[in-house]
């Protein structure tokens, strides 16, 4: 049966020769793998499949079926600098791994895609002070996963004897994410964060693209 839903690409992997197999977070159905035929032939179509990409999509649905696919599929928004700036481009690398270790479940699944496209649209279109977005980005994905980052206590243990960092974080919780702060706060922000999501989560791990995005933030 054809349904109509937005989606934002999660991953791809290569099918046999032409083909790929798009992991994709739709707004109607959760997460969904999508087999999609002959568009590593056309650079235009394959550009539709990069991660974080947010799609317009007319997809066949099987309930309990492991991969389905689309009938039609356009961009949502095309996006003006979040791949042209390098700040930019290292905050999507990582939002992409956090949301492929930690985006499992359909319930809910339109509250996450409006979540999810909302703060990749908001990136796209700041110009100034967000250095800072991927620590935001954390804070508001933790509340849609179920552990809520609420108030600064929920994550004391993680910031033990520092304070200073927990201060900053009742800013962000207050939504003063934009703040001044200096490079080796924004460390130990990302730190206390990425091991609370490992307290609650068992497939967040080790992120590859945090040292990257350290690199560059920095």
């Amino acid at each position: 049966m054809l349904h109509k839903t937005h989606g934002v690409v999660f991953r791809f992997t290569r099918f046999r020769e032409t083909s790929v197999i798009a992991s994709i977070f739709t707004a109607r159905f959760g997460l969904q793998s999508y087999i999609i035929n002959s568009v590593r032939t056309a650079k235009s179509r394959m550009a539709l499949f990069q991660p974080l990409t947010l799609l317009d999509m007319v997809v066949y649905h099987r309930e309990n079926a492991n991969i389905n696919r689309t009938k039609e599929v356009k961009c949502l928004y095309p996006y003006q600098t979040l791949h042209r700036d390098i700040r930019k481009s290292a905050i999507a690398i990582f939002i992409t791994e956090v949301l492929n270790k930690t985006v499992k479940e359909e319930s809910h699944s339109e509250e996450m895609f409006n979540f999810i496209s909302q703060s990749l649209m908001q990136l796209d279109g700041l110009k100034e002070q967000y250095e800072n977005f991927h620590l935001h980005f954390l804070i508001g994905l933790s509340r849609r996963l179920g552990f809520g980052l609420t108030q600064a206590e929920d994550a004391a243990f993680h910031f033990a004897g520092d304070e200073e960092s927990l201060k900053c974080l009742e800013e962000f919780l207050a939504g003063n994410w934009q703040i001044t702060m200096p490079v080796q706060r924004r460390r130990a922000l990302l730190q206390g964060l990425l091991q609370f999501y490992q307290s609650h989560l068992d497939t967040m791990g080790e992120l590859k693209s945090a040292e990257v995005l350290r690199g560059v933030l920095d």
